[in-house]
């Protein structure tokens, strides 16, 4: 019965292989996947319901936690860990004593990988050190990043700034150090900005102020060679922890142009993608200047509309474009019920909106009127950002378990699937497989 079950998961993935091809759109090679939303567009019969025995194709153990999501591309899955450490699981009872050793535990030796995997059957191929002297900073650690590919190589970023360029066999093409060239990164909780790579470039931001003195800036990286392009300052007026930012730069196309977006520091920009130029800027994140408005969620594009979050409130969507100053001119609407952590998903119409205590909410896109209000989902604290791949959202929480809901005019839960392991990683789709990263497994699930 066992060999029978093998040939099965087997013959399932290789079934899920042969129907994501060279389209990238098949693959996901980014943190928010393959068109840097959340969503996928091709992704068909994805599993609804799965726990640790149902619906698994195969699970990988890990050498350590991150909240790094896995990126794949055709047959080989990227994901970024450390060494070793304290692994934190929430789920099965973590204790007060087990977080404050999580908090405390700085300048540890650990090494900092990145592991390749045979997605027909979660067999690690090659693991690679790209970095060393992880901390635990909160919830987390330096392998917060995650990779990026565009089915040759794969880029990744650690939170000490190590850059690096790996070919597909693990060969390294090049490596370099952000913080070390430039400034060293002074967030409050670690960095944990992904590089987005766009046309032969990888964009880097640096938003930065509750430890540091130094300016916020951008970098633009030859992806071939690993040479700056363009490094610019990005200012801000923000106050005490508000100039942090932990997340990462979107693109934007907007009157034949495409814009690098940043949020945080209080503001939302639009970058020249060839001189990092700001082009124009939209205030009123922070109306009260609190100082302690860091930034979580990563902006949202929908067309030529950016949903730029805060803290909770205000969640303010702009028309990309213009120059200068375009908080008044550019505003389209705004709620006070915006995410903190989770970055929010759209399928183009409606904008799904979880909150980190797993309240979700659904928009309209183009005016911000209510289509279904503030509705529960699982209990628990939301980290992770939702998915939304074939007619649904998939959600999870710091307990590892994923709500599955329509996407639709109506809410209405599907399933909920619980895995018993700490979880902050938002949850990756490709062909008919969902993947998900515990702080123990990498888990890969199909009907």
């Amino acid at each position: 019965m066992t060999l029978v079950r093998s040939l099965i998961a087997v013959l399932t993935c290789l079934l899920a292989g042969s129907l994501f091809g060279a389209d990238p759109a098949d693959n996901w090679p980014h943190w928010r996947g393959p068109h840097l939303d959340g969503r996928s567009t091709t992704a068909r019969n994805l599993p609804v319901s799965w726990g640790e025995t149902e619906n698994v194709v195969w699970r990988t153990r890990l050498p350590s936690w991150a909240a790094a999501t896995p990126v794949v591309w055709e047959d080989t899955v990227f994901v970024t860990s450390a060494q070793e450490g304290f692994t934190p699981n929430k789920g099965a009872g973590m204790v007060d004593s087990a977080v404050e050793r999580l908090k405390n535990a700085f300048n540890t030796t650990d090494q900092l990988l990145l592991l390749a995997l045979r997605r027909q059957d979660g067999s690690i191929r090659w693991r690679k050190v790209i970095g060393e002297g992880n901390m635990f900073l909160n919830k987390q650690n330096m392998a917060s990043p995650t990779p990026v590919t565009d089915g040759r190589h794969v880029w990744v970023m650690t939170g000490l700034g190590d850059l690096s360029c790996l070919d597909f066999e693990g060969n390294l093409v090049w490596k370099r150090n952000i913080s070390d060239d430039y400034w060293a990164f002074g967030l409050l909780f670690g960095y944990a900005s992904s590089p987005v790579l766009h046309h032969g470039r990888l964009y880097v931001q640096v938003l930065h102020g509750m430890k540091t003195d130094e300016p916020s800036y951008l970098v633009a990286v030859d992806a071939a060679s690993g040479k700056t392009v363009w490094q610019v300052e990005r200012p801000t007026d923000a106050i005490s922890e508000s100039p942090d930012s932990y997340s990462t730069p979107m693109l934007v196309e907007t009157a034949g142009k495409t814009r690098l977006v940043v949020a945080g520091g209080d503001y939302l920009t639009g970058h020249d993608l060839d001189t990092g130029r700001e082009v124009w800027r939209a205030g009123g994140l922070n109306p009260q200047k609190a100082s302690n408005y860091r930034t979580i969620a990563s902006a949202l594009v929908v067309r030529d509309i950016v949903f730029a979050p805060s803290r909770v409130k205000p969640f303010i969507a702009f028309r990309a474009g213009g120059s200068g100053d375009v908080s008044e001119s550019h505003r389209l609407w705004s709620t006070q019920h915006g995410p903190d952590v989770p970055t929010p998903v759209s399928d183009g119409e409606r904008l799904f909106i979880v909150n980190d205590k797993g309240i979700s909410l659904c928009l309209r896109v183009a005016d911000g009127s209510e289509v279904w209000g503030r509705s529960r989902m699982a209990l628990g604290t939301y980290s992770a950002s939702p998915v939304l791949a074939d007619g649904k959202i998939y959600a999870t929480n710091e307990e590892g378990t994923t709500t599955v809901i329509e996407a639709g005019d109506e809410f209405k839960i599907l399933a909920t699937n619980k895995l018993n392991d700490y979880t902050l990683a938002s949850p990756a789709v490709s062909g008919q497989q969902i993947f998900i990263r515990t702080s123990n497994y990498l888990y890969c699930f199909a009907n």
